[in-house]
């Protein structure tokens, strides 16, 4: 019986291990940073507001209520990356919460997961803060408990056409039917952000000195 060379051994598991190597996921580290950065845009005044919200925070801008559930980027040794998970309520006229987006946000790609509402556009620019490095599998997202409940599925036979008119109470037919779903807030917005507004109003001006009847007459 001829042995074989133990070299030959040696090749053949160091070939084997790096089978087994190439099959595991390949890991990226990220940050989790507790503070994200968006910009909103007003689309008829052509305001844009750019503003700070912590994780887990609820602000509103315009009729969009917002609140960020994770901010992740990526360390300066690895390929840039933000990401975001966010939760948008929409408030209608009449004080109800419609739920018009959950998902993640990427800001190197705004147009990728946008909200889509006529009047108000917010996108993710950054995440700060941060300093806990994670190394997960690049496969892997994660999800927060909070939003990783599964959709009901949809009943056989709706067709999502048939929901584009609807009738209100005054028996008028609605041009568009309400956006998302409704829902009830778990919490009030800390912030509000309105970019119609034209900010603070400027200081008044100092109060004059009083004048004598020369310098009113004469100067």
């Amino acid at each position: 019986m001829s042995r074989i060379p133990a070299t030959v051994l040696r090749r053949s598991a160091l070939g084997t291990l790096a089978l087994i190597l190439s099959a595991l996921p390949a890991s990226a580290d990220k940050i989790k940073n507790p503070t994200a950065v968006f910009s909103g845009l007003d689309k008829i005044t052509g305001r844009i507001v750019t503003f700070e919200v912590a994780i887990d925070e609820t602000v509103q801008f315009g009729a969009l209520q917002m609140t960020p559930r994770v901010c992740y980027s990526r360390p300066p040794t690895e390929t840039p990356k933000t990401t975001a998970f966010l939760e948008v309520d929409e408030v209608t006229l009449d004080s109800k919460y419609r739920r018009i987006f959950t998902g993640w946000m990427f800001a190197s790609s705004p147009g990728l997961h946008a909200i889509e509402h006529p009047i108000y556009d917010v996108w993710l620019t950054d995440c700060k803060g941060g300093t806990d490095v994670i190394a997960e599998a690049k496969e892997q997202e994660d999800v927060p408990a909070l939003a990783s409940r599964q959709e009901k599925p949809k009943k056989k036979g709706a067709d999502p056409t048939k929901t584009a008119q609807q009738v209100n109470q005054n028996g008028q037919v609605d041009v568009e039917g309400p956006r998302g779903v409704p829902v009830q807030p778990k919490q009030k917005p800390s912030r509000k952000f309105f970019p119609n507004n034209e900010g603070p109003a400027p200081a008044p001006p100092p109060p004059r000195e009083p004048q004598s009847l020369f310098d009113a007459l004469f100067r």
